[in-house]
């Protein structure tokens, strides 16, 4: 079968960072200026942010990272990395703090971005100044939602099976993500590639697994914690990204963000899906450029 390169689509060369235990992280760095930190779910990579790292470091310094076992970083055993929100919080933070971005930062989350992202944003205010959600969330479900059903079959006990052998959480993603196009091959194969084997999989499953729906759940209290500390970024300016064809992170989620920040900035699309990043990048870029330049003449931020 014919390999197609996709180093047009990602013509970055990544950097390399120990989190500790040997384990490497690789994130791209891009840029100079005012850092925007690009903060990828599952079971994507940082391929996920090509056009903004592109179009945003003409500008800005753009991070993007790869969680472990994600992208080009390394894949552990679970016996050495244990695959929980806590531990990526941790990387993300420790990261932020190995490249002394301490304050002026833009977050940009996608999908368990959002916990990630914001749960690093809430134990340090002073090192973000914008803060972007696109299709995410930062606290648990709240009465009157439902866990997504799409997401059933994942948990249950075929869940291994279906995402580590037959790679159905991948190909299902990049088949219902976008809702207004098609991938091109080149698309396709960039965020295939980190993924080639069932051993590659493992964090995917582990994110489907790590899922904090109830207090039974390992990383419930670590969701609890970053909801809390949601309070300490209420200051910050939100801009909400929004594709409506989202049958994990639906309207509901959209919803309850402006609940949080009634004077959030929303874009929201009706016929876009999932991966809106990779439905309007032309659309979102100017958004993206508008609602920094304005805030930071608003705010004050230097």
């Amino acid at each position: 079968m014919k390999q197609f390169s996709f180093s047009e689509e990602y013509p970055f060369t990544g950097k390399s960072w120990d989190r500790g235990d040997g384990i490497r992280l690789n994130y791209v760095d891009e840029g100079e200026g005012e850092p925007i930190i690009c903060v990828h779910g599952n079971p994507t990579w940082s391929f996920h942010f090509r056009n903004m790292i592109r179009g945003l470091s003409t500008m800005n310094r753009v991070i993007a990272i790869d969680h472990v076992g994600c992208g080009l970083s390394d894949k552990p055993q679970p016996e050495d990395y244990d695959y929980r929100l806590n531990s990526r919080i941790e990387d993300l933070e420790g990261l932020l703090d190995h490249l002394g971005i301490d304050s002026g930062a833009t977050l940009i989350a996608h999908d368990w971005g959002g916990a990630i992202g914001f749960g690093v944003a809430g134990r340090n205010p002073d090192r973000f100044s914008h803060l972007v959600a696109v299709n995410t969330a930062a606290f648990p479900l709240q009465p009157g939602m439902s866990f997504p059903p799409i997401l059933g079959p994942a948990r249950g006990f075929l869940g291994e099976w279906l995402i580590r052998k037959a790679n159905a959480f991948l190909l299902g993603t990049l088949f219902i993500g976008v809702k207004t196009r098609k991938f091109s091959r080149a698309e396709r194969a960039g965020y295939k590639a980190p993924y080639p084997t069932a051993a590659d999989r493992l964090a995917i499953h582990r994110f489907v697994e790590d899922i904090p729906v109830s207090a039974a759940d390992p990383s419930w209290e670590t969701l609890l914690q970053v909801e809390r500390n949601l309070d300490q970024l209420k200051h910050l300016p939100l801009l909400l990204l929004w594709g409506e064809k989202d049958p994990v992170f639906n309207n509901d989620f959209r919803d309850h963000w402006l609940k949080l920040w009634p004077e959030a900035q929303v874009h929201s699309w009706p016929e876009a899906g999932h991966l809106l990043l990779d439905e309007f990048p032309d659309r979102i870029l100017p958004i993206v450029r508008k609602f920094r330049t304005e805030h930071r003449v608003r705010g004050g931020v230097v």
